[in-house]
């Protein structure tokens, strides 16, 4: 590779990283074209997947402020740029390891920490961020109506007691 491809290959990982919110790098020894492409398919908006040099892919981690993946990148490396949500994405890559276990993830990185393949495990483990907020938002809501309810209770409860005192005035002939 030229000097010249190779700057332009830097600066465009440097991009790519600059750019996602997260990156996991996995190995792929092994698959075939058509199983790297169904690999990009199965990750769809979520994330882009690229094959690049480790020596490339290192410099444009350093430039792009990114520190702690030299360790990650030995043997045949590819980089999966999130740019969408994380979960969805670690989700991907997790499903297509498990069918395809050629595919191995080494680590990533993600909101300025190095990630070791047991974290990036345990982000496809999460539900996504349409299901969290789906549950923040009827723990918030049960609340209100918990709240609410109690609200409600109070003078409901302060009817009755009123309604027991004048029955008792009422009996004892007051």
């Amino acid at each position: 590779m030229a000097r010249a491809d190779k700057a332009t290959a830097v600066a465009e990982l440097k991009n790519e990283f600059e750019s996602s919110s997260a990156a996991v790098l996995t190995e792929y020894r092994g698959l075939t074209v058509a199983q790297l492409k169904q690999l990009r398919i199965a990750l769809g908006g979520n994330a882009q997947f690229a094959v690049a040099k480790n020596t490339l892919t290192k410099i444009a981690a350093e430039q792009a402020g990114v520190t702690g993946l030299g360790e990650l990148l030995t043997g045949p490396t590819a980089v999966a740029f999130v740019k969408g949500d994380v979960v969805e994405a670690a989700k991907g890559l997790r499903d297509f390891a498990k069918a395809n276990p050629l595919l191995v993830i080494k680590g990533g990185f993600m909101e300025g920490k190095t990630l070791d393949a047991a974290e990036v495990t345990r982000l496809a483990d999460l539900e996504s961020r349409e299901v969290l907020l789906a549950k923040l938002a009827g723990a918030m809501k049960a609340k209100q109506s918990a709240a609410a309810a109690v609200f409600a209770a109070l003078p409901t409860q302060m009817a009755q007691l009123a309604e027991a005192l004048r029955a008792k005035r009422d009996e004892s002939g007051e």
